[in-house]
């Protein structure tokens, strides 16, 4: 079954506990959620990409950098422990409804994630399209450090131990097969598999990993991590083709 077309999901709720308003907060000159916006501009393979959002401020500032905010979200939908999820299948019902259309896929573009280039949405979708197995594709990273040579626990006993049990198998950090984080960055889902299912299925149904480069595996969540992130883009660590470089 056809993956196309693409129904993109930014979603951007009000609240947010690490990071105040973070969807708004300005990132290398533009607001959080723009860069996920103009992302998705740039990207031929998206036929239609909404904002999902319950706050009137945020889709004002959505629509003043070109994004489609069709409706306003629930506030059902709209809690701190509201999961990602049924926020995604309510987004594909209303777009469904009003577009009178069948999506074949939804990718979810999360606006705390601005470190993703077209061709990563590109690659995503050849991955899917090319295994007919696969209900998703998942962005990952590999982290700056190998949890199955340098993680531990404390045991009951006071002393630490090997997080990974295969751990002792290695003597040299060079040898230890590579561990991947999954880095939230972008999710690309058949819609059937959103659509008939209660929460996502990782492990239990087959999806794909799409390898991003650390360096752009950026998740903005605190204070810290949008310095961080300003600091990546000011001194050329990250390139976005929609941000203009300052000197």
């Amino acid at each position: 079954m056809s993956i196309r077309p693409v129904l993109a999901v930014i979603p951007a709720r009000h609240g947010s506990r690490g990071l105040p308003n973070k969807n708004l907060v300005d990132l290398a000159g533009l607001p959080l959620i723009a860069h996920s916006i103009l992302l998705a501009k740039r990207c031929v393979e998206i036929a239609k990409c909404v904002i999902s959002t319950d706050s009137e401020q945020i889709a004002a500032v959505a629509r003043d950098h070109g994004g489609d905010v069709p409706f306003l979200r629930p506030a059902t939908l709209a809690r701190d422990d509201t999961p990602m999820w049924p926020v995604l299948r309510h987004a594909l019902a209303e777009m469904e409804l009003r577009d009178r259309i069948r999506y074949g896929s939804v990718l979810l573009l999360s606006p705390t994630s601005p470190g993703r280039l077209p061709e990563d949405v590109t690659n995503a979708m050849h991955l899917l399209e090319e295994d007919g197995r696969a209900v998703g594709v998942v962005a990952a990273s590999k982290p700056a450090f190998n949890p199955r040579w340098v993680c531990i626990d404390v045991a009951s006993d006071g002393y630490m131990h090997q997080s990974f049990p295969d751990g002792h198998n290695y003597v040299r950090r060079q040898d230890v097969p590579p561990v991947y984080r999954i880095n939230g960055a972008l999710y690309l889902w058949r819609r059937d598999h959103v659509a008939a299912t209660e929460a996502p299925q990782y492990f239990d149904t087959p999806h794909r990993m799409l390898e991003i480069p650390e360096d752009r595996a950026i998740d903005i969540d605190t204070p810290n991590d949008l310095r961080l992130a300003e600091l990546m883009f000011r001194e050329g660590f990250v390139n976005l083709p929609w941000v203009r470089r300052r000197a």
